[in-house]
């Protein structure tokens, strides 16, 4: 019962695409709240159109936080995310409002309703060692000397995730102790708040991969080409790995250095999302915190208000 003394939110996630951000408005109009992105991508400023980041119009006069946190060129991990978001909700929590977190980054959900993660100090010329050695022996090795410390780690990362190994390695190095360990004592933190975690699925697939073929095609016709192109002049994606890897603009790369067509790009745009869509919903249909929510009926896709009657019932649920 003690959980009942802690502060409520809600939190709406599901795939790219799944239609998150209009029902998180809603609700937040619906429940006097205020939205906090949980996206790896909408943290960066000047990635726009690629990381399909809400406009003004967008947000209806709902106040949005942790989006335009940080320059492209910067890195952003799950570490520097967690606490932004605290601080947010603790923002919100002040005006008597409710917070709502909203977006498809599934590690960054985890972190936060655990209450985060236990610090792990950052060492860059560590991590540049370890870089180099893969460079320098290849990704195998680097992933053997994993394998040697953490093997758990090892088990569950693939070789050629250079950056996943070299991180795991880098925490080992610099703290003494395994990632593995490392997430078990994550694990046992008592989350802070008490959350209602909404999910957003589609029984037709194909009406969600239209959807995100109908986005993608918006975003082409929105400037994403030139977008990309910008960052690129800028040095964005060379200076950070992250935003180079971010779904939206690395598939535009290729036609942008002249090594494929703009139909060639588009389509592996559209597969990525799709297969990004997937994984997102393996992620999520893993967790037993999540109460879902069935966003079409026999192929159609139901009205917003519907839906966003389900969602209330089920928030007043939880709070009883």
């Amino acid at each position: 019962m003690a959980q009942s003394n802690k502060p409520r939110l809600l939190a709406i996630v599901g795939p790219t695409a799944s239609g998150k951000s209009a029902l998180a408005l809603a609700a937040a109009k619906a429940l006097g709240g205020e939205i906090i992105s949980c996206d790896s991508m909408q943290v960066y400023r000047r990635m726009n159109i690629g990381t399909a980041k809400p406009t003004a119009e967008e947000m209806g006069g709902v106040k949005h936080h942790l989006i335009d946190v940080v320059a492209p060129d910067v890195p952003f991990s799950v570490a520097e995310y967690v606490p932004m978001a605290q601080a947010a909700a603790e923002e919100i929590f002040s005006r008597g409002r409710m917070p709502i977190l909203c977006g498809g980054t599934g590690l960054y959900l985890d972190a936060f309703l655990r209450g985060g993660m236990e610090d792990t100090a950052s060492d860059p010329a560590l991590r540049q060692r370890l870089f180099a050695y893969a460079e320098a022996h290849g990704a195998r090795a680097l992933h053997e000397r994993l394998a040697a410390v953490d093997p758990e780690s090892a088990a569950a990362t693939h070789e050629n995730n250079v950056k996943r190994v070299v991180r795991a390695l880098e925490i080992f190095e610099s703290t003494g102790v395994t990632k593995t360990e490392l997430d078990r004592r994550s694990r046992q933190i008592e989350a802070p708040y008490e959350v209602t975690v909404i999910g957003l699925r589609y029984a037709a697939r194909e009406l969600l991969y239209a959807r995100i073929e109908k986005r993608v095609d918006q975003m082409l016709a929105d400037g994403l080409l030139s977008e990309t192109k910008a960052l690129l002049e800028e040095g964005v994606f060379e200076a950070n790995t992250t935003a180079a890897q971010a779904i939206g603009y690395k598939e535009l790369l290729g036609y942008l250095r002249g090594e494929q067509s703009l139909a060639e790009a588009t389509e592996a745009l559209k597969t990525a999302t799709r297969r990004y869509a997937k994984r997102q919903m393996t992620w999520f249909g893993a967790k037993d915190y999540i109460q879902w929510i069935d966003m079409e009926r026999e192929g159609i896709l139901r009205p917003t208000e519907e839906i966003l009657t389900e969602l209330l019932q089920f928030a007043s649920e939880k709070q009883t």
